[in-house]
């Protein structure tokens, strides 16, 4: 079984690569996962705008290869999460597919309810019978979809959001990788959480 996450923002050229990177580096210990990303309308062909591969390069990730590509119907399927980077996104990913709500988080949103919840995730582990680390992820997974609504919300509702930086200053670019990189490690830490509970299972 792999555990399969999906980074979606809209170019696929700044934010979802950077938050694929940094999923898959962070996850890089348990075999079987999958990171990837794509856009909503995606620049399909381009790379990442220096800017972005600068201050990715100062976190040892390496974002010179990356390829943007369009997000589809397919993706959204195989995909055992979905994090998109604003919450425009995670709608897009929504209405293509109504079935991927449960799945579909905005990756700040995640992080926020992680903070909260993983104190449950031991039961919740337990309770999925949850024994392989692609097991303990989907566990999280769902444990975040069930409780989504009882973790109070920001005062802001743009703070579910990563700011777009594309074609933006470095000022703002700065700005976005501040709010992306804490995001993705604390959901990297949440999945990782509840990998290693199974695995001790």
């Amino acid at each position: 079984m792999t555990f399969s996450i999906l980074s979606v923002c809209t170019g696929n050229v700044c934010r979802s690569p950077v938050a694929e990177l940094a999923l898959a580096r962070a996850l890089a210990p348990f075999t079987d996962v999958v990171v990837e990303s794509a856009g909503v309308g995606a620049l399909v062909g381009r790379g990442v705008p220096e800017p972005a591969q600068r201050l990715a390069a100062r976190l040892e990730i390496d974002a010179a290869q990356h390829v943007a590509r369009q997000l589809d119907e397919s993706m959204i399927r195989q995909a055992n999460l979905i994090v998109a980077m604003a919450r425009e996104h995670r709608r897009y990913v929504v209405e293509t597919l109504p079935a991927a709500m449960r799945r579909a988080f905005t990756l700040r949103e995640l992080a926020r309810i992680a903070e909260a919840v993983d104190d449950r995730l031991p039961a919740a582990v337990a309770e999925a019978g949850a024994t392989t680390a692609q097991e303990g992820m989907a566990a999280a997974v769902a444990l975040a979809a069930s409780l989504r609504g009882t973790v109070p919300p920001p005062a802001d509702p743009e703070e579910f959001d990563v700011i777009d930086p594309f074609r933006q200053n470095d000022e703002i670019y700065q700005r976005s990788f501040d709010e992306l990189i804490p995001a993705a490690e604390r959901v990297a830490a949440y999945l990782a959480h509840a990998a290693r509970l199974a695995m001790s299972a």
